[in-house]
């Protein structure tokens, strides 16, 4: 059975715990900027959204991939980039229509979420359960 995230915006508290497990888990440093998953500010509204990779059925950054360093984990599901295969080159970056997928400037490659393997840190972070990992169905 697939499982993918779920996320409720109305019970995140912007608390960025989401961040900090994601940016440890990894680059092994609590840095927010290193993070797969980010929490978007709505200063006005006074509320915040985490958004992340929706690991698409149609994945636009898998397809667009020239060298195919973006392949699909049986186990999970994930669309994964494969370091070793990925050129650096971005074209998957314009291609995600959600902004899910990043060059890392240290790596010379691109970051997107993997769901960590099938037990997505930013989920077992969550102290409000605005991300909870579920029956791929049930989303």
């Amino acid at each position: 059975m697939l499982r993918s995230l779920q996320i409720e915006p109305a019970k995140c508290t912007g608390c960025l715990q989401c961040e900090m497990a994601c940016s440890y888990q990894a680059e092994s440093v609590f840095n927010p900027s290193k993070s797969r998953i980010k929490v978007f500010t709505f200063h006005e509204e006074g509320r915040f959204v985490p958004y992340t990779c929706t690991q698409c059925t149609e994945a636009w950054c898998m397809h667009a991939c020239p060298v195919e360093a973006i392949v699909i984990n049986e186990a999970t599901g994930a669309k994964e980039v494969i370091d070793d295969i990925c050129v650096g080159c971005k074209v998957c970056t314009i291609a995600c229509p959600f902004g899910t997928v990043n060059y890392n400037q240290d790596t010379g490659t691109v970051d997107k979420c993997d769901l960590c393997g099938g037990e997505p840190e930013c989920a077992k972070a969550c102290p409000t359960d605005a991300i909870t990992y579920v029956d791929a169905d049930h989303t």
